[in-house]
């Protein structure tokens, strides 16, 4: 079995349309309990096994996302990143996030010359910038609809 993680994967057409039909069949059956599954092989012996539930929900979320044909990639949150894969994460240019980590804005180490980054810190940081840029976002309208500048 070919392992997937911190590689994306981009469905094929076929496999959106099965990842759709899929994930609606499993989407019905969600739960905070462990689901047990059964296969049928080709040979019609059957074996069960017994997942997780949240499992269960990252595998309807991934068949979700592929029904969409959008790629998937699964990262470990104890994963290090490289400088080009936490900005690409973050859509900034490499140059901009060295100036992040040179700034303190995200904790790295360095192997040798080159940084790397803790995943769960990019994400980290991300969900904090976010989070500032929605407050400020509320604050402009606020001031426009104070300002009477026609945003309700």
């Amino acid at each position: 079995m070919t392992t997937l993680i911190n590689s994306t994967y981009v469905p094929t057409d076929d496999d959106a349309k099965l990842s759709k039909e899929s994930s609606k069949v499993l989407a019905a059956h969600i739960s905070n309990t462990a689901h047990r599954l059964k296969f049928i092989e080709e040979d019609g012996s059957e074996r069960d096994a017994t997942i997780p539930a949240t499992a269960y929900r990252l595998l309807v979320d991934i068949l979700i996302q592929m029904s969409q044909g959008n790629g998937v990639s699964i990262v470990p949150i104890h994963a290090e990143l490289t400088t080009q894969e936490a900005a690409d994460l973050l859509k900034v240019s490499r140059p901009f996030l060295i100036k992040l980590l040179e700034a303190g804005e995200m904790p790295f180490h360095k192997i040798g010359r080159h940084r790397r980054i803790c995943f769960k810190d990019v994400i980290a940081y991300k969900e904090r910038i976010d989070t500032e840029r929605s407050a400020v976002l509320d604050e402009l309208v606020a001031q426009a609809q104070e300002l009477g500048m026609g945003y309700d």
